[in-house]
């Protein structure tokens, strides 16, 4: 009797990781959003109808309502609120992924190099990260802020107190210390496992196990750290513009924390698209990261065994 040998089909772990993210149905309606949203902001010149600083007709054009020449409603001074929420969004999207990527790094190098050497240098690292973290983080920017500012020979490399630049390497400098925790504990619960064991026994060195096996087998925290590192950078620059130390970026730019600093009061006196608009935009940027941020961490969770 012939014995017929059933081949069953493989599946790559980077497959299996794309059918889990894909099942996540509100992440897969987050990058749709989100992709929209980035698609608007670089085709800026094309999808706002008018400049930053640009108005929507001759006086009296301010404090407009929404309508056919001015889809969002104008401000005081009559600019349209839809082309400078295509500009804000921008401006507050470079902010948040440029400090989030730098931010990561530094927590990525310091978090695994605490966690995997151990000793004295993780209890100094982890002392000094628990101290900056048990501060007000807003009182803590505030501060950092001023010091940071009065020191003048930075100046030409982290930029003007109120510039974009001086805003990312704020948030930067803060930002890993989330990240490095998360990351060590990561690293403290890998370094003891075969894996790690049988690298050692080859005799691989310290960079190369970080690099190759602790740090791979730690993407889903990192991933999530990521993201949240994004929202927390678009939040936190909105919240410093509504006390008036946000980034001023000139003719050229706003941000949405400075339209959001803007709208105070709108409400109050019957103007309410001035405040709707840039805080449902900010609202809809951090769900969608989170959303996406949440299905990453589940497709690259080894553990999850649930394959679409």
């Amino acid at each position: 009797m012939a014995v017929v040998d059933t081949v069953l089909p493989t599946v790559s772990p980077r497959r299996m990781a794309f059918n889990r993210f894909v099942s996540h149905k509100a992440a897969v309606v987050s990058v749709f959003i989100l992709a929209t949203l980035v698609l608007f902001v670089a085709l800026s010149p094309f999808t706002a109808r008018y400049g930053v600083n640009e108005a929507v007709q001759a006086p009296p054009n301010y404090f407009l309502s929404p309508r056919a020449n001015a889809w969002l409603g104008t401000d005081d001074i009559g600019r349209d609120l839809y082309s400078r929420l295509i500009y804000g969004v921008r401006v507050s999207l470079i902010i948040g992924l440029f400090s989030a990527m730098i931010s990561v790094a530094i927590g990525c190098l310091v978090g695994s190099v605490a966690g995997f050497r151990g000793g004295r240098f993780d209890d100094v690292v982890m002392r000094v990260t628990d101290l900056f973290l048990a501060f007000p983080f807003l009182v803590t920017l505030l501060v950092m802020r001023n010091m940071l500012g009065a020191i003048t020979w930075l100046t030409p490399v982290i930029g003007e107190l109120s510039s974009v630049r001086f805003i990312i390497v704020l948030f930067a400098i803060f930002g890993w210390m989330g990240v490095a925790r998360i990351v060590r504990g990561q690293v403290l619960a890998l370094k003891e496992r075969e894996f790690i064991e049988a690298a050692r026994a080859v005799g691989a060195s310290r960079w190369y196990i970080v690099r190759r096996h602790l740090l791979p087998n730690s993407i889903g925290p990192i991933m999530v750290a990521l993201t949240f590192s994004v929202v927390s950078a678009i939040i936190g620059e909105s919240t410093l513009a509504f006390f008036g130390y946000g980034p001023q970026a000139g003719a050229g730019a706003t941000s949405l924390g400075i339209l959001v600093g803007q709208a105070k009061g709108a409400v109050n006196t019957g103007f309410w698209w001035l405040a709707l608009f840039p805080c449902l935009t900010l609202v809809t940027i951090a769900l969608t990261i989170n959303f996406i941020g949440d299905a990453l961490r589940d497709a690259t969770d080894p553990r999850m065994q649930k394959d679409a």
